[in-house]
């Protein structure tokens, strides 16, 4: 078996989408930390914003798949945008000494472990730092995406309100690594799929 670099995953849930009568985060929380400690992350940071003591609730002594590790946060500017929970997560990445996180929306419950461990299986060994990628469905770019820490300062730097890293990973397109999942995940997200 192929020994990769470990990489934290890194769930954006902050958001106070409402569409289904409460934050996305209190519905599908669980499914996306699963999903990123299944998918071989550890630890996994979890950035919370609107109900976050619900949301915290819901994740207080839960078993997580692996026994990966669980960081909790929460971002006070959420109501910012994403880009604030991004460099919140980043941040607690530095902390806890971690080289490369792999980043999630805990609104996109398609998103599967073998997605995850598909987009992990390109961190290069030999210089994890460096890699930046994500992963595509049908040619389409979406999530995750993983960001080496060589990118983290120029990530905080360029993200922008809802808008995330789209900005840098715009602007260094050249050395954006694709990675198609489409044939293990749906990478949709749930505002676009009324139930």
């Amino acid at each position: 078996m192929t020994h990769h670099p470990p990489t934290a995953g890194l769930l954006l849930a902050a958001g106070a989408g409402r569409r289904y009568g409460e934050p996305k985060a209190l519905r599908f929380l669980g499914a996306a930390i699963d999903t990123l400690a299944a998918g071989g992350c550890d630890p996994v940071i979890v950035v919370l914003g609107a109900a976050a003591a619900a949301a915290r609730r819901r994740t207080a002594g839960r078993p997580v798949p692996n026994g990966a590790r669980l960081a909790v946060v929460v971002n006070h500017d959420w109501s910012r945008g994403m880009a604030s929970s991004l460099r919140v997560g980043l941040r607690v990445a530095a902390e806890l000494s971690a080289s490369v996180v792999c980043v999630h929306l805990v609104d996109l419950p398609g998103v599967t472990p073998a997605a995850v461990r598909r987009i992990l299986s390109t961190v290069p060994n030999a210089c994890p730092t460096s890699v930046l990628a994500r992963a595509t469905y049908q040619g389409e770019l979406g999530h995750p995406v993983l960001l080496g820490a060589d990118h983290w300062a120029g990530v905080g730097r360029s993200a922008r309100a809802d808008r995330g890293a789209h900005e840098y990973l715009r602007r260094h397109d050249a050395v954006l690594g694709r990675v198609e999942c489409g044939d293990v995940a749906d990478g949709a997200d749930v505002d676009f799929h009324p139930s």
